[in-house]
């Protein structure tokens, strides 16, 4: 069960991660920290390089390097804007939405179409979303819905799912086209590189933060690294699905973290709602090995 231990150990570490962004959010802007967080992440998994054989690249390696950075350097940016007008509490379960849209996305690029199993998690996820704001339920029964689109932040969130859930398959390419930990620290590189011109355009009267806060940052890049270390290592031990699924667990430890750290409310009915979240995460990820 170390494979379980370490997926778990990746979901509360995106956690911490979470919260330690929304904190930092109140001394750099979301292009500082998303461009630190990806450089940082692949300089510190870049030693793993040397403990594995570069793998030949395949065909298709670049088009989805290229691709899957471009999506995920919009989303990065995208999510911490969203935690940074709303609640963690309400904006980390909305993001285990990614899986509903892959069951959209995934067939139309990569050929994979979901079963009955996965058609239930999907089920699952609708269900928590309503209860992540079920004390709107008196304005009406939809009104629980309305309320996630109607807050700013929670339509961000949304969005950064649908993009997940497009970098993903790319993601998926990528691997298939190279090797796990090698797409990992070129797809962080090439991340911080997209994002770096927009730091130097949008953020250049706040690098001067970077003078006495920047070791925050380095932090931030550990937390991550770290994060993706385990999850490199737990995929080698059991199944994909299996990882990913617990990994969505942070979304429990974000609503637990957001009450404890950033003294957010709503907190019971929020739990609630992200645990059947993450229980049809679960579903959808099991389905994938039938």
């Amino acid at each position: 069960m170390l494979w379980f231990f370490l997926a778990t150990s990746v979901a509360f570490l995106q956690s911490v991660k979470d919260v330690y962004n929304k904190t930092q959010l109140k001394n750099f802007d979301e292009y500082i920290i998303g461009c630190s967080l990806t450089f940082f992440t692949a300089l510190f998994l870049s030693p793993l390089l040397f403990f594995i054989e570069i793998p030949q690249l395949g065909n298709n390696f670049w088009l989805a390097l290229l691709v899957s950075a471009s999506l995920n350097a919009i989303a990065y940016t995208i999510y911490l804007k969203a935690i940074k007008i709303s609640d963690l509490s309400i904006i980390a379960p909305i993001t285990t939405f990614t899986p509903l849209f892959l069951l959209i996305t995934s067939p139309l690029i990569v050929g994979e179409f979901p079963n009955p199993l996965g058609m239930m998690g999907v089920f699952f996820i609708v269900v928590g979303s309503y209860l992540l704001n079920i004390k709107e339920k008196q304005r009406g029964y939809f009104a629980p819905f309305r309320a996630i689109i109607k807050d700013k932040g929670s339509r961000l969130a949304l969005l950064v799912a649908f993009i997940w859930s497009l970098s993903s398959n790319f993601d998926k390419v990528g691997v298939q086209n190279s090797s796990p930990i090698f797409w990992v620290v070129s797809v962080f590189f090439t991340i911080s590189i997209l994002l770096l011109p927009i730091v130097l355009y949008k953020s250049h009267h706040n690098l001067y933060k970077l003078k006495t806060g920047g070791w925050k940052l380095v932090i931030y890049g550990m937390i991550n690294s770290v994060a993706m270390g385990c999850q490199m290592i737990a995929i080698n031990l059991t199944f994909v699905a299996y990882v990913i699924s617990v990994k969505r667990t942070s979304a429990l430890f974000s609503v637990i973290l957001g009450k404890i750290i950033l003294k957010e409310k709503g907190i019971k009915e929020r739990f609630l709602g992200a645990a059947i979240m993450v229980f049809g995460v679960f579903l959808i990820g099991i389905s994938q090995l039938n």
